[in-house]
């Protein structure tokens, strides 16, 4: 049954939470994307079947949650992530990354690092405002950009996602990829090589800033940025799977 969370910053966080043991697993979405994703869903019923606690939520200005789409950020969208984990599981937890929300668990292991158990990134995309859409403005859209404070770019999901100037400049200040990363608990990266949103360097970049003793990277030839097929979705289980055996094994 979905609830909502009002946050320190009064955003209302629409979220399901089905109790079990710890270490518990939590997803954060991708991009303009919600809870009722293939991947979201799938991974909670898996949870249930191993008696595991779960949590996923919308990003406000996402699926249920307050607020305009084009009202947030990553940093906002960062604190209702690091809001929802405090505020709605016990003790360490797996975070389960889609794409942007990747780049959102590899902030929140600098923020709440002692809440954080081990870490599946799902074609995880760190730095993409920055790296993928701002480096491949044309002069055209960065002067729309400047001038009326949005961008249309066109998107093979539906709608056009509107990009504002704020969106670009509050990413840089949470740049992940610039300088050393600890991440002192087993990371298991998952990437797809006909991923059309997320280049297969960004995995690397991530291994080469990544300080940890247990990091590895799955490449899936063919899979793509969605990885919802049963063969990726057996993939996402097997790794958070192998996480959790790892940190109840210590």
């Amino acid at each position: 049954m979905t609830e909502l969370l009002k946050t320190p910053s009064g955003r209302r966080i629409a979220f399901n939470r089905s109790p079990g043991a710890g270490p518990g697993v939590v997803f954060l979405g991708g991009f303009k994307s919600d809870m009722e994703g293939t991947k979201a869903v799938h991974l909670e019923a898996w949870a249930r079947a191993q008696g595991r606690a779960f949590l996923r939520f919308d990003y406000s200005g996402h699926g249920e949650s307050s607020e305009a789409f084009t009202d947030g950020c990553i940093g906002d969208w960062a604190e209702d992530a690091e809001a929802a984990i405090t505020s709605l599981t016990e003790g360490p937890q797996i975070l389960v990354g889609s794409s942007m929300g990747g780049w959102i668990s590899l902030i929140l292991a600098t923020r709440i690092p002692d809440r954080i158990a081990g870490i599946v990134g799902i074609a995880a995309a760190p730095d993409f405002t920055e790296d993928s859409m701002w480096a491949n403005f044309t002069d055209r859209q960065k002067a729309e950009l400047a001038d009326t404070g949005q961008v249309a770019l066109p998107s093979d999901y539906g709608e056009p996602y509107i990009i504002t100037r704020r969106m670009i400049e509050d990413g840089r200040n949470h740049l992940v990829l610039r300088q050393p990363m600890p991440l002192p608990f087993p990371v298991r990266l998952l990437q797809g090589t006909a991923d059309a949103d997320v280049e297969r360097s960004v995995p690397l970049r991530i291994l080469d800033h990544a300080e940890g003793a247990d990091i590895r990277l799955t490449l899936v030839k063919g899979a793509d940025h969605r990885f919802s097929t049963p063969e990726c979705l057996w993939l996402i289980e097997n790794s958070v799977a192998e996480v959790l055996d790892i940190v109840l094994s210590r």
